[in-house]
């Protein structure tokens, strides 16, 4: 089982949801790009959730529970002391990242956090990170700036024309603020948009067009690369591809 839920006010302008995922048997459950960042606790303590490029498959035992909180795309930047192209592709244990104002006592909640409810689980949370928040400078408000042009098709020069940067600035830029290039972003957020479609119900044919594919079979090599399996399995009953 996976749920979302809005986050606290007071980390909302970082945070695009907290979450839980729960198996009632053993499982494994695939995670796939999102641009995103998550701050996990679960059975092996707090781990910190880097930027994805591909598909990671979490093994899930009977019982087991994971809840998180969901940073908004380029919006964590500084939160965790280490440059986000750092934390590429990896799932790294909250103490490797050396001692992070308010974050570091969140490893006391390990212990008792099964006899808890996600959402208090999460409440702790989103408290320790309103903490941390404090000494981190705001999210680059150019961060939903660049995702939004990249995702309506415009070019990598075109976006960085627009905000006054060379390339190769730009590109220094959106590794500081997503964790990796500007053509990955490109490729994450046109394939989490169109797997948002295809939940909806919308056919794969239309699905390829809206996204800014060249065509069906583009975005199915696409999300072959990005998910390791095809859209349909993403999207069927299996729940895969979440978070």
């Amino acid at each position: 089982m996976y749920r979302e839920w809005a986050p606290d006010q007071r980390v909302s302008g970082w945070v695009t949801c907290a979450w839980v995922s729960e198996a009632s048997s053993v499982t494994t459950k695939l995670v796939v790009p999102d641009g995103c960042v998550d701050l996990i606790l679960g059975p092996r303590g707090v781990q910190v959730a880097g930027p994805d490029t591909g598909p990671k498959p979490v093994s899930m035992s009977s019982d087991e529970r994971y809840v998180g909180l969901r940073f908004r795309p380029g919006s964590a930047g500084d939160v965790f002391g280490v440059p986000l192209a750092d934390l590429r592709d990896l799932r790294l244990p909250l103490p490797e990242l050396g001692p992070l104002t308010g974050l570091s006592p969140l490893e006391t909640l390990v212990a008792g956090a099964g006899d808890r409810s996600p959402t208090a689980v999460a409440t702790t949370m989103q408290r320790a990170l309103a903490v941390r928040l404090r000494s981190v400078p705001a999210p680059d408000p150019a961060a939903p700036v660049i995702a939004r042009a990249l995702l309506a098709g415009r070019s990598v020069a075109e976006v960085a024309w627009d905000l006054g940067l060379g390339e190769r600035q730009f590109l220094r830029r959106t590794l500081r603020i997503f964790g990796y290039g500007p053509k990955v972003l490109q490729r994450v957020v046109r394939f989490q948009r169109a797997l948002r479609l295809a939940r909806n119900g919308m056919p794969a044919s239309e699905v390829a067009a809206v996204s800014g594919y060249a065509d069906q079979s583009h975005m199915a090599n696409e999300v072959r690369r990005l998910a390791g399996v095809p859209l349909g399995r993403l999207v069927g009953p299996s729940g895969d591809g979440a978070g």
